[in-house]
């Protein structure tokens, strides 16, 4: 008989690190979760694999893929700890970084404090060098201009070095050329050319994602090599990355664009949700993702989840697709406060898991959103993660009495509902901006809830959204790190090319999507995949003459002729009407040319629901006084446990489920109940 074999997912969050083993010939799962280690990540990765190995018996070299999903990036960011990066850029250049755009998040205030560029300006430094869009011939760079510059970065022990000259997209030879040189004099630097980042016009945002990357290459590259050691002295494969955009990478992809896993925990998630509720008979979702720190939502449409290609993060403009997510500093380890005003707050500072919430006994003293639940009764009065995390109970009352209940005048309990209502409104505000702000009526879709702290809050969401129903995947605490198990192997290409369509013909649209597919074959190759393996997808940004902003339209992955013009126009107003509500006759330019690779890396396993029981009784684990503003006080709530509720009954809210990885509450006017593939699905009667 063949051995079993099992692909393994580690998402790494602020607070916690999860692991899924998923067996491959029948999708039984086994998960794993402790406590993440913020000062070396990897740590809690290496430790995590050892224990879960430990308690299945599994066999290293029986988990045949490892997909990983890394904070790393992210945190840098926020938290500013770039490696030391020099800019070099075209004569006149130097200072766009902090000349930024015009726009503001607020419009009449300009003195909003904006973030330090990432490379101070006395290491942004200029050289002769142009390329003229039309009538000049271009200007090349010199290497005797660079010396100087190099010796500086060297004297300054410069980590890694952005090079980004204006119209480098048309023209990348100088580009190529000054990193050439740039490697061959300081080979330990990180190096990094924009068109190998971003291919596109706009040179603000190229040179904030050039320079972002290279800021964090040093960073991402250190920690990916230590993981890779740590994944080889186990015994186990080499890691995939997942990157922003829902597909993973090999580790020297990821290290070569770390800017591109900037959302690669957020987007574990949405992958995930995207993939069990396709299974479940829902293609139009919310995903709704709350862990200790904070919470991502995002939107998939039609089983698609939605692209950008333009965000912000932490302040820094970034220019590559991403899928859209939004996040709020809103998570179970949000710490509330009352401001000089009396006024009550929650987030963005949060207890994370070190100290955490006061409930855990682990030195924290600051109130939390986890211990207003427990105030509240809606979580475990002893203990959490199975019983592996006892809480005090005690702990959570004394630090909202003292820090919100006695400042405010209220009971314990009003302090802690107020604590509830002000982080829904603050988790409604980002739904909004996913889908209202870009066209969608948010009643229409399903609300997937997952992290640790999502089935706790998402149904008082759903309410206020109008949202009919609300799924609880079968491992909500665990579900991004299953999320990497299903995502495919992928990576974008773009080229900046602008022209007229009625100036254009197909043959010089077709001209740049080969020149696209260049590097995208070779990419295929240096990643060994087989041609039967192998996808492309193509698109087109395109925009009427005149405007400044571009929409995305899919268009054939064979060659392109005269006559599919019309298609792709009447598809390009289509989507103008729908995005901003009118469509007009006017001319119509193709801007940037895309393609997006993939290969899927092994097939999606089909998780099992849990082992459930037979009837309701041998679910139920008892009662317990939960509060609940819609009966203005305590009601006997039952507590089910998730893992025997029978599939097909229904009951009636108020109830609790609990299980290792998080609590789901439903509320009184709400119905649960368990379908086919394991999910819990609440609906408002």
């Amino acid at each position: 008989m063949a051995a079993e074999r099992y692909v393994l997912g580690i998402d790494v969050g602020g607070t916690f690190t999860d692991l899924a083993l998923v067996r491959l010939s029948d999708g039984g799962a086994f998960y794993h979760k402790l406590s993440s280690t913020p000062e070396e990540p990897s740590l809690a990765v290496a430790k995590g694999i050892e224990e879960l190995l430990a308690t299945t018996a599994v066999a290293v070299d029986a988990i045949t893929y490892f997909g990983h999903g890394t904070t790393v990036a992210t945190n840098a960011v926020i938290m500013g700890k770039f490696g030391r990066t020099g800019l070099i850029t075209s004569e006149g250049f130097r200072d766009i970084l902090e000349i930024r755009r015009q726009r503001q998040p607020h419009l009449y205030d300009i003195r909003l404090p904006k973030p330090a560029p990432a490379v101070p300006r006395h290491r942004r430094r200029e050289v002769r060098e142009r390329t003229f869009l039309y009538g000049f011939d271009s200007v090349p760079p010199e290497e005797a201009d660079l010396e100087p510059i190099l010796a500086d970065f060297e004297r300054e022990k410069v980590e890694g070095v952005a090079i980004c000259f204006l119209h480098s997209y048309e023209n990348p030879e100088h580009e190529k050329q000054v990193a050439e040189w740039v490697r061959r004099r300081l080979p330990n630097v990180f190096v990094c050319a924009s068109h190998e980042v971003i291919a596109e016009f706009r040179e603000f945002e190229r040179v904030s994602t050039t320079v972002l990357n290279a800021s964090l290459g040093p960073v991402m590259s250190r920690y990916l090599r230590r993981l890779s050691a740590d994944a080889g002295n186990i015994g186990i494969v080499a890691p995939r990355i997942l990157q922003s955009h829902g597909g993973v990478a090999s580790p020297e992809d990821a290290a070569a664009l770390p800017v591109r896993t900037l959302a690669s925990g957020p987007a574990a998630g949405v992958t995930g949700a995207a993939y069990l509720a396709a299974k479940a008979g829902f293609s139009d979702i919310i995903s709704f993702d709350v862990g200790g720190t904070s919470t991502d939502v995002s939107l998939i449409a039609g089983g698609n989840p939605v692209i950008a290609k333009e965000r912000e993060v932490g302040g820094y403009p970034l220019r590559f697709p991403m899928l859209d997510i939004h996040s709020a500093g809103a998570g179970g380890g949000s710490i509330a406060w009352v401001d000089s005003g009396g006024f009550l707050h929650v987030g963005p500072r949060s207890a994370g898991a070190n100290p955490g919430p006061a409930c855990y006994d682990l030195g924290g003293s600051e109130p939390t959103v986890t211990d207003a639940n427990v105030v509240l009764g809606r979580l475990h009065q002893d203990a959490l993660l199975g019983g592996r995390m006892p809480i005090r109970a005690k702990l959570a009352h004394r630090a909202i009495e003292e820090k919100v209940a006695g400042p405010m005048g209220l009971s314990t309990e009003e302090a802690a509902q107020g604590i509830l209502t002000i982080l829904n409104e603050k988790m409604l505000q980002v739904v909004r901006v996913i889908s209202v702000e870009q066209g969608f009526d948010p009643r229409t879709f399903t609300l997937v809830a997952f992290g640790g702290a999502g089935p706790l809050l998402a149904s008082q969401l759903a309410r206020e959204l109008g949202i009919a129903t609300v799924v609880v995947p079968v491992s909500p605490g665990m579900l991004c790190a299953l999320g990497l198990l299903v995502a495919d192997l992928r990576s974008d290409f773009s080229l900046t090319r602008i022209m007229n369509m009625e100036d254009s013909g197909a043959d010089r649209l077709n001209d740049a999507f080969a020149e696209i597919e260049g590097e995208a074959r070779a990419w295929f190759e240096r990643e060994r995949i087989t041609a039967k393996r192998q996808r492309i997808d193509r698109a087109i940004d395109m925009r009427y003459v005149g405007q400044s902003h571009e929409l995305t339209i899919a268009v054939q992955t064979k060659a392109l002729a005269d006559g599919d013009f019309a298609s792709i126009s009447a598809a390009f107003r289509k989507e103008h009407e729908r995005v901003y509500g009118y469509a007009t006759e006017a001319p119509v330019q193709f801007v940037t040319f895309r393609v997006t690779t993939s290969a899927q890396v092994t097939p999606p396993p089909v998780m099992r629901p849990p082992e459930i029981g037979r009837d309701l009784s041998s679910a139920l684990r008892g009662k317990r006084k939960v509060y609940f503003k819609e009966s203005v006080g305590y009601k006997d709530c039952p507590v089910y446990e998730r893992a025997m509720f029978p599939t097909g009954t229904v009951i009636d809210g108020p109830a609790i489920f609990e299980q290792m990885d998080t609590t789901t509450v439903v509320l009184p006017g709400q119905q649960a109940c368990c379908d086919e593939h394991g999910n819990l699905i609440l609906t408002f009667a």
